[in-house]
């Protein structure tokens, strides 16, 4: 469903076009619209929810895709939806040809708003809301843990690690400080819902000389985090933006559009408390993912402490961290540090980002020289940069010595592990710049003869740079493109377009191409057969053909060349007490590496029925991306590469060939029903991918090869069930991925029957949807009764799949124990378990990608449902509002999947949340 601008004009590459005019591949929604019912906070939030084409990854399918902002390449989060007029999905390969090489995989363009020609307008808007988390991972406690690694130690023919006292001790609970069973998700560390507040002005305003806008904004988040310094966790950001049209004279007119955005987010110093772990530990979840209950108490109370422990007291006494003047931090010799001594006395960190936008353009009329005839510039710098001021705290643990005195436990003495340091000083690093600068000039022509023959041209030069820290080569685009429209009577449409596009990224005389595109359009609503017709408003029929050339999928400025180094190269001499190093070829030359290109074919049809009861816009698609960069190492011999000392002669070559089939679709419906006007909104997105071009000489079976699968396929061995006793170990095809196999562990099949399992029996599983699913559709509902307004937004994602394979699930060694293992194979449960045995070894049969591990992520959201009420205008006669506006929401309500649990947990972030939101908006 397109949200429909007032004034039916829409922004495509370098002009405004009337949305009847569209040919296909383009869609838009109007953001300023959509607030009045749906207030968000992020400018693409659920956007595949009102249009097809877009699936909340990619345009049709492909990643990389181009985000302008007043035709500025810039970011999508940097921007809130109420600075917004309208956000244009540029999909086809014909709508984006002006962009040049950069855009090749679509255009996401967003308009903000701007000035007119009115009195002072004031628009206040102000909300305040709360993030409750959905769900947590559950992790077995210490006792479950402890009795469960036992069982796994014996699994591996090792003995027992913890006693049955000890174990006892731990399920008891009446000395957690002793024998710790530390729930991270519990009350005392996380809140139940932490609270987001945000407050918008704009003014608007201007005559016929100058209009003007500016919008002032700031938001504040708090954290799920409760103690410590984590306590005061916090995001905030403020945003200034405005904007300037004037009319200079009679034929030049001029703008300036300015935006600063200033973001703080303050968290802790994070240290990893156990550097042998597997597991990187950069903030309290992936701790919370990795520290078994039962190693630290994180507080012990100082009246554990023997008042006669005559070398432990001086200890507290001289600590800078006794945390409400009771408690020492708990550690041990082998987790010297740890999370919530972290945020206790560890210090913080404060990131501070800040964004100068700028931008600005003459528009000259040059009708005197030719009727019709315009020219424009636009001329773009922004800057950003980013920084970390740390406030980094040693600090000490302590180690305690337990005893037993009259039935109560004492602490005997205090080990102490480091000492405490507090710098009082911040340390400034992760320094970051980000600049971009951006040109644009062009010329426009339109004219219309005779009333009939519609006639348009463009010729444009445009290009940018985008330069960032620590990067040598900057991001760049320059083309030049032209474009001829023609219409008759707007019934028969055709539309040429081009661009020259070059790149640095080859070697001299590949570094220019031409993009062609060709569009033909058919407005068949005014044709005889229809004209008179009481159902069909309108009716366009579009077809559209396109070859573009782009760089994008080419990551280096070098990969035609060759390349030859030391650095890895084998030692030599010559004689006793000289050696030398072999310089290796690393890649071989290829001159002439070019660019990638999109072909596609495309067609369009959009219509009005009913008088605009039923609206339709549906596109299908079919594109390649051909000539990837690959190294094919089945096209040339085999002595071109060496494993020692590793060497290649292969060159990069234009060698892979993707493709992409699909279909995307909008529908609204709008209906009075007495009192109430209701609009029902269907969109959606299905799009098939295909590695249709790939060296597969490496696989020796059909099932292996890549070619003519997804290309986001996910490859993996078919499960079989679990080894049920030792003669079915000894009579299956022997397993080669390391480790003592045994009953109940995973065993797979023999593809090739060749009596060995190894990656040769590694099958197509599923598509994986790396750029969306493979089918996305949106719901939306408006009904209007009186001065209420009901909106519910609902968004489907269906098709793709994923592999266990996280931490949580994934769970061998020392790994924290997470509730699937309750699952596990027992041989008093082989006909039942859904987990393999356990093990404190590396479970590298196990633990690899197999069809066991694989799951479905099809799900339907309830993203969205808000109520709004608006003042009716017989109360705003009497009081100095223009406008009120109150409204109530949720979001990310609800998840509706078989895997609706693993759908809505996070295992090393924060944890997903619902928002709920009462705001109130202002017209002075």
């Amino acid at each position: 469903m397109n949200i429909e601008k007032q004034d039916s004009m829409v922004q495509v590459a370098f002009r405004e076009v009337s949305k009847d005019d569209l040919l296909g591949g383009v869609s838009v929604v109007n953001v300023e619209d959509l607030l009045k019912k749906n207030y968000h906070t992020y400018s693409l939030e659920s956007m595949e929810g009102y249009i097809g084409g877009w699936n909340g990854n990619s345009l049709w399918g492909m990643d990389d895709h181009l985000v302008l902002v007043d035709g500025v390449p810039r970011a999508a989060d940097n921007i809130l939806p109420t600075e917004i007029d309208e956000i244009t999905f540029l999909k086809g390969a014909s709508a984006v040809v002006l962009y040049g090489s950069r855009a090749a995989k679509g255009v996401i363009n967003i308009t903000t708003k701007r000035g007119k020609d009115q009195p002072l307008e004031v628009n206040v808007r102000a909300n305040t809301g709360f993030h409750v988390s959905k769900s947590y991972p559950k992790y077995l406690g210490s006792a479950e843990y402890m009795t469960l690694f036992n069982e796994a130690s014996v699994n591996d023919g090792k003995g027992v690690s913890f006693s049955d006292e000890d174990i006892f001790n731990h399920a008891s609970a009446n000395n957690p400080y002793r024998y710790p069973d530390v729930d991270f998700y519990s009350s005392d560390y996380l809140q139940k819902a932490y609270n987001r507040t945000d407050v918008t002005t704009e003014l608007i305003g201007g005559n016929d000389r100058a209009q003007y806008y500016s919008n002032i904004g700031y938001s504040r988040t708090g954290d799920v985090l409760n103690f410590g310094e984590a306590a005061n966790n916090y995001d905030e950001r403020l945003n200034i933006r405005g904007n300037v049209d004037i009319k200079l004279n009679d034929f030049i007119d001029a703008h300036v559009n300015a935006n600063a955005t200033f973001y703080s987010s303050r968290g802790i110093n994070y240290t990893d408390s156990d550097p042998d772990d597997d597991e990187n530990v950069d903030n309290y979840w992936t701790y919370a993912s990795t520290m078994r209950p039962n190693r630290v108490a994180p507080l012990i109370p100082t009246s554990y402490i023997d008042k006669n422990a005559l070398s432990a007291w001086p200890m507290i006494d001289n600590s800078l961290n006794i945390v409400d003047g009771q408690y020492f931090l708990g550690g041990s010799r082998v987790a010297m540090t740890n999370a919530f001594a972290d945020a206790y006395a560890g210090g913080y960190n404060k990131y501070n980002s800040r964004q100068f936008q700028f931008d600005t353009g003459l528009d000259f009329d040059l009708q005197n020289l030719m009727d019709g005839l315009s020219f424009h510039t636009l001329f773009a710098v922004d800057y950003s940069t980013s920084y970390n001021a740390s406030y980094s705290n040693e600090y000490a643990v302590f180690v305690p010595s337990w005893y037993n005195y009259n039935g109560e436990d004492v602490i005997a003495e205090l080990t102490q592990e480091g000492s405490d340091e507090k710098s009082g000083e911040p340390d400034f690093n992760g320094e970051e710049y980000f600049q971009t600068i951006a040109f644009s000039g062009w010329f426009d022509y339109a004219t219309t003869i005779n009333d009939t023959h519609n006639i348009s041209a463009m010729l444009v030069a445009n290009g940018y740079q985008q330069t960032q820290s620590e990067v040598y080569h900057s991001v760049a685009n320059a083309n030049v493109g032209i474009q001829l429209g023609y219409n008759m009577n707007r019934k028969y449409y055709v539309d040429l377009g081009g661009s020259v596009v070059h790149s640095a990224k080859f070697a001299e005389g590949n570094r220019n191409a031409f993009s062609p595109s060709a569009t033909l359009g058919w407005r068949l609503s005014q044709e005889d057969f229809l004209s008179g017709s009481s159902v069909v408003d309108d009716l366009m029929l579009s077809v559209s053909g396109s070859v573009l050339h782009t760089d994008m999928s080419i990551e280096g400025f070098y990969e035609y060349a060759g390349n030859f180094n030391q650095s890895d190269g084998a030692w030599w001499g010559w004689y006793d007490g000289a050696s030398e190093r072999s310089t290796n070829s690393i890649q071989g030359e290829n001159e002439d590496l070019t660019f990638v290109k999109r072909k596609e074919l495309s067609a369009n049809l959009r219509t009005s029925l009913w008088k605009n009861t039923i609206t339709a816009d549906a596109s299908f698609f079919i594109n390649t991306m051909e000539g990837l960069i690959t190294e094919p190492m089945g096209v040339f011999p085999n002595y071109f590469f060496t494993y020692y000392p590793e060497a290649s002669f292969v060159p990069n070559v234009n060698f892979n060939d993707d493709q992409r089939t699909g279909l995307d679709f909008s529908v609204k419906y709008k209906e009075s029903l007495g009192d109430v006007d209701l609009t029902l909104g269907v969109s959606g997105t299905y799009y098939t991918t295909e590695a249709t071009k790939r060296d597969d000489i490496a696989y020796e079976n059909d099932y292996q090869k890549r070619q003519g699968k997804a290309v986001d396929a996910i490859w993996g061995l078919e499960n079989a069930g679990f080894f049920q006793n030792q003669a079915d170990v000894d009579n299956s095809p022997t397993q080669t991925f390391g480790g003592n196999i045994k009953p109940g562990d995973l065993k797979y099949v023999d593809q090739n029957n060749d009596g060995v399992i190894d990656e040769k029996d590694e099958i197509f599983l599923g598509q994986a949807g790396w750029y969306g699913n493979p089918f996305t559709m949106g719901v939306n509902i408006t009904a209007k009764w009186k001065n209420f307004t009901f909106f519910a937004l609902g968004t489907g994602y269906f098709g793709a799949y994923a592999m266990k394979d996280d931490s949580y699930h994934w769970v061998y060694g020392d790994r924290k124990y997470s509730e699937v293992v309750r699952g596990r194979w027992t041989p008093e449960t082989n006909g039942s378990a859904t987990f393999p045995r356990l093990t404190t070894e590396s479970g590298s049969n196990n633990f690899r990608n197999s069809d066991f591990w694989l799951y479905s992520t099809d799900r339907f959201n309830i993203a969205k449902v808000q109520i709004t009420y608006d003042l009716p205008k017989s109360v705003l006669q009497n009081i100095f509002f223009k406008e009120f506006s109150a409204y109530i929401g949720g979001s990310n309500l609800l998840t509706i999947s078989p895997e609706q649990e693993i759908l809505e947990r996070e295992i090393t972030e924060a944890p997903q949340t619902r928002f709920y939101n009462i705001g109130v908006k202002a017209v002075f």
